[in-house]
């Protein structure tokens, strides 16, 4: 009986960091203020000149994702909207 309620208090505390988790996993990436976020244009100038053909830019997780080309190659990747460095975070 006594291994039944370790297995059970496990479970639910497994359950509970799950749970407890998910609002963190939501949370932006990128947590600029409006006032100091460059333009989109900015960020599709910079990929423009590395040679990419961007195909759309859009607010994702508080960040800019940028959608490009550049020949085979593809790109969907974050970008800072006060520095517009790339993120080495996975894209939605």
């Amino acid at each position: 009986m006594k291994s039944f309620s370790s297995a059970l208090f496990l479970a639910t505390a497994a359950a509970f960091a799950i749970g407890a988790a998910g609002p963190a996993l939501a949370a932006d990436v990128c947590n600029v203020p409006e006032a100091k976020a460059q333009s989109t244009d900015a960020l599709k100038m910079q990929l423009e000149k590395d040679g990419w053909t961007v195909r759309k830019i859009k607010h994702q997780k508080g960040c800019y994702e940028a959608y490009a080309v550049k020949g085979s190659a593809r790109m969907e990747k974050l970008f800072d909207p006060a520095t517009l460095k790339m993120l080495d975070v996975a894209a939605d």
